[in-house]
């Protein structure tokens, strides 16, 4: 049974109540500073990551071909448009956007822009796939920590419409727990360790651009996590 979904999605839920509720109590200095520290979290997690390594050359030749995928395929902004299914949900939120200031175009697009955030973000798809590999929810505990904030500090603007989010984060992270579990009895320890470093250099990128000093296409490099086991597979088997 797996918890780090669980406890990602209260998260945000609870997250999403407590800045609905504060709005704009909460000071600007810390609408501005918090995502720095979030975006340093990210990094020094994917470091710690990186560093169970085991093949490096099959790693980054798995990163640089699944860049290119997501690169060709568009993928990143194909999940933005994903995203627009949200407009019909936060229509029932429209009255909250007269209190922020916002219209409801401005609405939409903010809320839209956090959905991806929240639900496609290279955190939770690597947290709920560990997880369901090993049974290890500590990469989904540390986004737990980081989305509780990150959901008031958007909630302070958008109001309840943000804990909303909680629910399809929840089902995504199930179903990739539940998909990791089937991939399990097919690895080995150097294949998961390699799938391990691919998700931190992801995650290494996705700090990056939460802390704004980068805006790694993240999203396009996901088919990395795709093709990184069956090259490390290959890799070590074959060349080394």
């Amino acid at each position: 049974m797996v918890v780090g979904p669980f406890v990602n999605g209260s998260a945000v839920l609870l997250g999403g109540l407590a800045g609905a509720f504060l709005g704009t109590k909460v000071p600007e200095r810390l609408r501005v500073a918090l995502p720095m520290t979030f975006g340093l979290s990210s990094m020094g997690l994917g470091i710690v990551l990186i560093g169970k390594i085991h093949s490096l050359p099959a790693v980054i030749l798995a990163l640089i071909i699944g860049a290119a995928v997501g690169e060709l395929v568009f993928l990143e902004e194909k999940i933005g448009r994903l995203g627009n299914l949200a407009k019909g949900l936060v229509g029932r939120f429209q009255s909250e956007q007269t209190e922020t200031g916002l219209s409801g175009a401005a609405f939409t697009e903010k809320y839209v822009a956090i959905l991806v955030l929240f639900c496609a973000s290279g955190t939770g798809i690597i947290g709920a796939m560990t997880e369901g590999m090993t049974h290890d929810p500590n990469i989904l505990f540390v986004k737990s920590i980081m989305d509780i904030f990150t959901a008031a500090i958007f909630a302070t603007l958008l109001g309840y419409a943000v804990a909303v989010i909680a629910v399809p984060q929840l089902i995504i992270q199930l179903v990739l727990a539940s998909a990791a579990v089937l991939i399990m009895p097919h690895t080995s320890p150097t294949m998961m360790s390699d799938f391990t470093a691919a998700g931190g250099f992801i995650m290494l990128a996705a700090g990056f651009r939460i802390a704004g000093i980068k805006s790694f296409p993240v999203a396009n490099m996901l088919p990395a996590l795709i093709l990184v086991m069956p090259v490390s597979y290959l890799w070590t088997m074959y060349i080394h």
